[in-house]
């Protein structure tokens, strides 16, 4: 239904109309910035006011109406960043619908393709702090539904990093104990199926009889098989003397001992085509960890992150003997720490291509060889490792008395598993500090881990309120005078307790009589006194035993006299 004629409608279209001509004379080039504010019209924005209080609508919310209406017109009809603006302005006082400037935001998002979109998510992150500093509860889930259908659109291989725009974006308008985002249930993301070729590779047979005819072992068609295969070596029992004990003859890799002092041979490197399907098999356990409940399950898992993180350290060890074991992202980066961004290299990060797993059997070996991808591989083995440990007996006494027992499971991990997570967890942290910036890459990587052991138990508690609420004034002023008296300087006694008078060093005292330290000086303060000296205080003692009465007082002259 068209809206011109209506009469609060003009109204309010002809005053924005106004406001926008004030803002082209601000702000004549146009742009973002600077933003406008009430103060930036001279007191035109009250015109609406007096118009809202001059009975153009019957009541508020048909007020809201028409101004929407107006907006609405003014937008599909001049695209500009003054009327957002000015929609703001509008919403904070309140004149219209708090949730206005948004929901002409999504339909704007939903009309333009991506590169628009990036030009609209400027102006937001630009008003962020303003646009949610008011009225946020009526704003919050227009501005979770038109992020959210803006992630649908993006794609996470090639616009990474304005996906990770939009979700800094509602990370930094939400509060920080928002439910919004949490996984209260603690569901897991089974739909990520990572899809690789589980059939074996295909030989060419040769010609039978022709020259150079060979036998080729086929490549193992499950997981089973291939560590079946990875096991199938001889062993130390089998090495004598420097020589191998025969084998059967479908034993192809054999192992030649010349150290006869090594009673601890170094474990055989797994070959790369065996542990293709374990390899890419562990991602199943990752998208599922509550699996590994299973005891066969972890039983594989356990084999088969053994059997990569052993195939890891060989291949690490390979580049380090050739020099080469920098991520190849950074195999041309140069010496110069220092190195100074250019615009053009904010550009080049913005259009970089992040790809999903590539699985393919004949890049397998390319991959492992990749520094970035091994550590990759071995923080999701870190965050599973940890999963495990917190299903300990210690770690779940932590969690009796917690709320949401959704995410807390009756699995117990027994001490046999708990002994191999933890050599397991040590040996990857080992791995992961070796290298090109290694321990400053494990010092990220397990403080975000531990950072996420209180989210779990916060998610566990019932995600209770993070923000408190504000002491009250006369707390404040009562701890504030306590603090005071505290800190407060103590007046020294003119005369600390326990101590004696030194009145009598002074140098004052009546003329012909020592005074002062003179006194310290008489002979008889460090001569030793005559035995006739004690004669009369001796006769004393006993005349006054002699005079006592009581027991009393003979006691006491008694320990004097002692």
């Amino acid at each position: 239904m068209s809206s011109v004629g209506i009469a609060s409608v003009d109204i309010l279209t002809t005053s924005l109309k106004k406001l926008l001509e004030r803002s082209n004379e601000l702000k004549p080039k146009g742009g973002i910035e600077p933003a406008l504010t009430a103060t930036s019209f001279n007191g035109d924005v009250e015109t609406i006011t007096q118009r809202a209080e001059g009975g153009l609508a019957a009541n508020a919310q048909d007020h809201y109406a028409a101004l929407e209406t107006a907006c609405r017109n003014i937008f599909y009809d001049h695209l500009i960043w003054n009327l957002l603006d000015i929609v703001s302005i509008l919403s904070d006082i309140p004149l219209c619908e708090p949730g206005l400037l948004f929901w002409l935001v999504e339909e704007l998002l939903d009309s333009q393709t991506i590169d628009g979109c990036r030009v609209v998510f400027d102006y937001l992150d630009s008003r962020r702090e303003r646009l949610t500093a008011k009225h946020f509860k009526q704003k919050q889930l227009i501005i979770l539904r038109a992020c959210n259908e803006l992630l649908r659109r993006l794609s996470r291989a090639e616009d990474t990093v304005f996906c990770g725009r939009v979700f800094i974006f509602m990370f930094q308008s939400f509060p920080l104990g928002d439910r919004s985002s949490v996984n209260l249930r603690g569901e897991y993301h089974v739909e990520n199926v990572t899809v690789f070729e589980k059939n074996p590779l295909k030989h060419v047979a040769p010609v039978e009889g022709s020259v150079g005819a060979m036998d080729v072992d086929q490549a193992p068609n499950n997981v089973e098989e291939a560590l079946t295969a990875s096991k199938n070596l001889p062993a130390a029992d089998n090495i004598k003397d420097g020589s191998v004990t025969p084998q059967p003859a479908d034993n192809v890799a054999k192992i030649v001992k010349f150290d006869t002092q090594d009673d601890n041979p170094p474990e055989p490197e797994p070959d790369t085509e065996s542990l293709y399907p374990i390899f890419w098999s562990l991602q199943d356990v990752f998208s599922q960890p509550t699996r590994l409940f299973e005891t066969p399950t972890f039983e594989s898992f356990q084999s088969g992150l053994d059997l990569t993180l052993r195939k890891f350290k060989a291949v690490q060890q390979h580049q380090q003997s050739r020099g080469t074991s920098k991520p190849l992202s950074e195999a041309h980066r140069p010496l110069n720490r220092k190195r100074t961004y250019t615009e053009s290299d904010h550009q080049d990060l913005a259009s970089s291509f992040n790809p999903r797993y590539l699985t393919s059997r004949d890049l397998f070996s390319l991959e492992i060889s990749d520094l970035a991808f091994r550590r990759h591989i071995l923080v999701q083995s870190l965050i599973l490792v940890d999963f495990l440990l917190s299903l300990t007996p210690k770690a779940k006494k932590k969690l009796e008395a917690t709320s949401n027992k959704s995410v807390l499971y009756t699995y117990t991990l027994p001490e046999e598993q708990i002994k191999w997570a933890n050599n397991i967890r040590n040996e990857i942290a080992a791995y992961l500090q070796q290298g090109q910036e290694g321990k400053f890459y494990y010092r990220m990587v397990d403080t975000v881990l531990s950072r996420d052991k209180n989210w779990v138990q916060w998610k566990a508690e019932g995600c209770p309120l993070i923000k408190q609420p504000p002491i009250p004034s006369e707390s404040f002023i009562e701890s504030q005078k306590g603090a005071q008296k505290i800190c407060a300087p103590k007046r020294i006694r003119p005369t600390p307790m326990g101590s004696l008078d030194l009145n009598f060093l002074l140098n004052t005292g009546d003329e012909g009589q020592a005074h002062g330290l003179e006194i310290l000086k008489k002979p008889a303060r460090y001569t030793l006194p005559k035995v006739e000296d004690f004669k009369g205080p001796i006769m004393e003692d006993d005349f006054d035993m002699d005079m006592a009465k009581t027991e009393v007082e003979k006691e006491s002259v008694a320990v004097t006299k002692a």
